[in-house]
């Protein structure tokens, strides 16, 4: 009797804990999920806005006119750095580099580092991964002195009229 009783109670805690594992990892899924649809999300809105900035005759090359931003880096060479950097092309506004923790496998019109090599002064540096630009200016401004300044920031401050 004691047997059976210790092993239903042995069968019960490990019913609980295994369900407890269970539910643990489909949560965090869940969080992962949701993170990644906020994320995309954003890049939507962005996409849609600096569009729209397009459409109206504009260009985030008033943003840094007006800023007097003249030699950039772009923290971020996936879709919206490459974006940004053909943008400036052939523009008084010099991309001295690209910064991406891809380095190695990425190929762009400018030289392309990784975060943990050392920087180039510029006048500013424009993230443009906005979803992570709290956690990644915060790492950027242990390394330099200049603004650190968002994609988002860039793309509304330019349509300013």
């Amino acid at each position: 009797m004691k047997k059976a009783v210790c092993a239903i109670t042995a069968f019960i805690v490990s019913f609980f804990a295994g369900a407890g594992m269970v539910g643990n990892f489909m949560l965090k899924s869940v969080n992962k999920s949701q993170e990644m649809s906020d994320k995309h999300l954003s890049l939507y809105m962005i996409t849609n806005d600096w569009l729209r900035l397009k459409q109206d005759g504009k260009s985030m090359i008033a943003y840094f006119e007006r800023e007097k931003y003249k030699k950039i880096a772009i923290y971020g060479m996936h879709y919206m750095g490459m974006s940004l950097l053909n943008e400036l092309k052939n523009s008084e506004i010099e991309v001295l580099y690209g910064i991406d923790k891809n380095a190695g496998h990425i190929f762009a019109d400018c030289k392309v580092i990784t975060p943990d090599e050392e920087f180039e002064d510029v006048d500013a540096i424009v993230v443009t991964p906005v979803f992570y630009f709290e956690s990644i200016e915060e790492e950027l401004s242990k390394k330099v002195s200049c603004p650190i300044v968002s994609l988002e920031e860039v793309l509304y401050g330019a349509d300013v009229s």
